[in-house]
């Protein structure tokens, strides 16, 4: 009897040490975002998989920010909307299938940075109420065509929920409000600020590097190396 429980703990430890080898997180590949080392970026409007009309455009007003910050110059993204539909692209997804070298020539910016939204809105289920917004991003070099970088990121207001405490009726009643208060307020916006941000922040894994701007800059390149 011992020795078949001295077998189940052996088995038990081997799947513990093997889950955590796989879970282990490689270095993300940088060689490309360092060769082309990009100062400028162009933000294209977001195509909008979501079925809120109001997505697209909510993140674009919420990107310049993060990007600054992380040391880059960001072309105005009202001025680039316009002129994509000056020049007949009125849609994300025509502006999106421009070439880069097109895109160079005109704007003159390093890279381009292209966001799809997934989630974006409130959503009500019996126990749970939440809003969420969800996007994906990759930055190509519009000079070569590279890829730099590509990610995502995800915010809810459901990560400060904790109906736990109320039981069921608490629950209940709980996702009542967050309904009510998400039909009243535009929480959707500000959640998106919160995706947003995540998802171009040179703080976490896998994330963005500083640009040239970023007191930062050398420190990051060096610690890439």
């Amino acid at each position: 009897m011992r020795f078949n429980s001295f077998k189940t703990l052996l088995v038990l430890a081997a799947v513990a040490l093997t889950t955590g080898c796989a879970t282990q997180q490689t270095p993300y590949d940088y060689s490309a975002f360092e060769r082309n080392n990009p100062s400028s970026i162009l933000v294209l409007p977001p195509i909008n998989s979501s079925p809120d009309v109001k997505a697209s455009y909510s993140v674009l007003s919420q990107v310049t920010a993060p990007l600054a910050e992380a040391g880059y110059y960001v072309l105005p993204v009202a001025v680039v909307d316009e002129t994509f539909k000056q020049n007949g692209l009125m849609n994300a997804d025509e502006m999106h299938t421009a070439p880069p070298a097109k895109l160079h020539e005109i704007f003159g910016a390093d890279a381009a940075l292209y966001i799809e939204v997934s989630r974006y809105g409130s959503s009500y289920k019996v126990l749970t109420s939440e809003v969420a917004v969800e996007a994906s991003g990759k930055l190509i070099d519009l000079r070569s065509g590279d890829l730099l970088w590509q990610g995502s990121a995800l915010a809810s207001t459901a990560e400060n929920q904790n109906n736990s405490g109320g039981g069921l009726v608490g629950m209940l009643v709980s996702a009542a409000v967050n309904q009510v208060l998400n039909s009243l307020t535009d929480r959707s916006h500000d959640v998106a600020g919160i995706a947003s941000g995540r998802l171009l922040s040179t703080q976490r894994y896998g994330g963005i590097l500083n640009g040239p701007r970023s007191p930062f800059y050398k420190q990051a390149r060096l610690a890439n190396r």
